[in-house]
C-alpha cells in the first residue's frame, strides 16, 4: 500500500519535475513600452507582451526566461545568441526577415502621429519641413519618417518614453508611435493631457509590416514552428483573449491572416 502510494505521488510530481528541468526558454523582451511592455512599481516586467510570453511558455512546457534589451539592441542579441526569441511588439517587415525569422502575427495595429492640441501642424512632406519628429530608433517608425519626410529634423531616441519627456519639453514638435502606445501609453495618461493623434493612420506593409510577430534566429525552424503552434493554441482555448482583455477594450490582433 505505501509502495503504491509513494508511486502515485511520483507520477504525479513528474510533469512539475519535467517542466522544472526542461531548458529554459530565453526570450528578449524591452520592458520600456506601455502598455506591451513595462517595469511594475514591485519592479517586475509586465504588460500584454509579458502576459503573452509568459502564456506561450506555459502552453509549450518551458520555463520563461525573459531578458530585457533596448529595443534596437535586440535583433543584434538574438543572433548573438543571448536569448531564443523576441517578444517585444516586434513587426513583421521585408528589412527584418532579412536577418530573423517570424512567426506568425500575435496582433496588429496602426501608427499615427501625436503632437500638442492646438499645434496647427501640417501632416505632409511639405507640411512638415523643418518640423522635429521624434522617434524610437531602430522602429518602422524611425524607417518611415527617415524616408517620408527629408525636409524634417529626426531626432531618434532609445525608448519611447524619452520622446514623449521631450514632446511634453517642447524639444521635438511630434512623434510616430504605435497608435496603441501612443493612446494607453501617452494620451489617456495624465501626462499626456493637452495631446493628441494628428493626421491619418500608416499601415504600409513596405514600412510597417503585417502586424506584430516572434522573431527567432534564421533557420530555427522548430522553435518558430512550435511558437507558432503555441499562438494558436492559446488563441483557441480563450487563453489570449482573457489576456488581451486585461489590457484592450478593442481587439488588437486583427483580421485573420488570409488562407494560401
Amino acid at each position: 500500500m505505501l509502495k503504491s502510494l509513494a508511486l502515485a505521488v511520483l507520477l504525479l510530481a513528474a510533469p512539475a519535475c519535467a517542466l522544472a528541468q526542461a531548458a529554459a526558454l530565453r526570450l528578449g523582451v524591452e520592458g520600456a513600452y506601455p502598455p506591451f511592455s513595462e517595469i511594475g512599481t514591485n519592479g517586475r516586467l509586465k504588460g500584454f507582451d509579458i502576459d503573452i510570453a509568459n502564456a506561450l511558455c506555459e502552453r509549450l512546457k518551458r520555463r520563461c526566461e525573459l531578458v530585457q534589451s533596448e529595443f534596437d539592441a535586440l535583433i543584434p542579441a538574438l543572433r548573438a545568441r543571448k536569448f531564443d526569441a523576441i517578444v517585444a511588439s516586434m513587426s513583421i517587415t521585408p528589412e527584418r526577415r532579412k536577418n530573423v525569422d517570424f512567426t506568425a502575427k500575435y496582433y496588429h495595429s496602426a501608427a499615427r502621429f501625436v503632437a500638442r492640441q492646438g499645434a496647427g501642424l501640417s501632416i505632409s512632406a511639405e507640411g512638415l519641413k523643418g518640423k522635429t519628429i521624434g522617434v524610437q530608433r531602430g522602429t518602422i517608425h524611425d524607417r518611415f519618417v527617415t524616408a517620408t519626410f527629408k525636409g524634417s529634423e529626426i531626432r531618434r531616441y532609445a525608448k519611447q518614453d524619452e520622446v514623449f519627456l521631450d514632446l511634453k519639453a517642447g524639444r521635438v514638435d511630434l512623434t510616430l508611435v504605435d497608435t496603441v502606445a501612443g493612446d494607453l501609453g501617452f494620451i489617456r495618461t495624465p501626462a499626456g493631457k493637452g495631446y493628441q493623434f494628428i493626421g491619418p493612420s500608416y499601415n504600409d506593409p513596405a514600412f510597417f509590416g503585417d502586424g506584430a510577430g516572434i522573431a527567432v534566429r534564421k533557420g530555427d525552424d522548430a522553435l518558430r514552428k512550435a511558437l507558432d503552434e503555441a499562438i494558436t493554441a492559446i488563441r483557441a482555448d480563450g487563453t489570449y483573449q482573457r489576456i488581451a482583455a486585461r489590457y484592450f477594450d478593442f481587439d488588437i490582433y486583427g483580421p485573420e491572416p488570409a488562407r494560401r
